[in-house]
């Protein structure tokens, strides 16, 4: 095998053996070509993607900030693949000291999936921290503030609290934190005028 092409070995199907490849893999470079080398690689293939997942969870500080990538990529194509590990992927947001890649990377994939109803309070209650939270980057304010505005359609009441939290945030807001604020309040608004 040529190391200027490398190619996973498709023949290592054993979980702790994916783990292993994965994260070689991970830590081999860190750029857009091999992201999409280990997202080709995964595909919607379950077990693979549970192999990422528990690297991204467990793994050491550069494997969990690296995985976090395809991670998130492969949720978007697959969003089926994230459902048995998403109160997990919750709970994990209350550890200490996280990488902010791994806040980024959870909030950024939660805007994509339908969150169940057993976890939609735990997601309400997540997202609420980490938006009110100022010490927070932007793109993990901006990835809450979406995934509320999901929640809203089925829990109208929590309409009025976001609107004050993003309004709170307006005064010394980013460009990026504004414009996804006016898509959030318009539709949140659209919500009601539909009911």
């Amino acid at each position: 095998m040529r190391t200027n092409d490398h190619q996973f070995s498709e023949l290592r199907t054993n979980h702790s053996l994916l783990q292993v490849n994965l994260r070689e893999e991970i830590l081999r470079e860190h750029s857009r070509r091999q992201t999409e080398r280990i997202i080709s690689y995964i595909g919607a293939d379950q077990k693979k993607f549970d192999a990422l997942v528990e690297l991204f969870l467990k793994g050491e500080y550069r494997v969990t900030q690296r995985a976090g990538w395809p991670m998130s990529e492969l949720v978007i194509a697959h969003p089926h693949l994230i459902k048995k590990h998403l109160k997990k992927l919750l709970l994990n947001t209350k550890k200490p000291n996280l990488h902010n890649a791994v806040l980024r990377n959870t909030f950024r994939l939660l805007q994509f999936v339908s969150i169940p109803k057993p976890l939609q309070g735990l997601a309400v209650e997540t997202c609420f921290h980490f938006l009110n939270d100022m010490k927070q980057p932007v793109a993990i304010h901006v990835f809450s503030m979406s995934v509320l505005g999901n929640l809203c359609k089925e829990y109208p009441e929590l309409k009025g609290e976001l609107k004050l939290s993003i309004e709170s945030h307006l005064p010394n807001a980013s460009a990026g934190f504004r414009s996804r604020a006016k898509k959030v309040l318009k539709q949140i608004d659209n919500q009601s005028s539909a009911n």
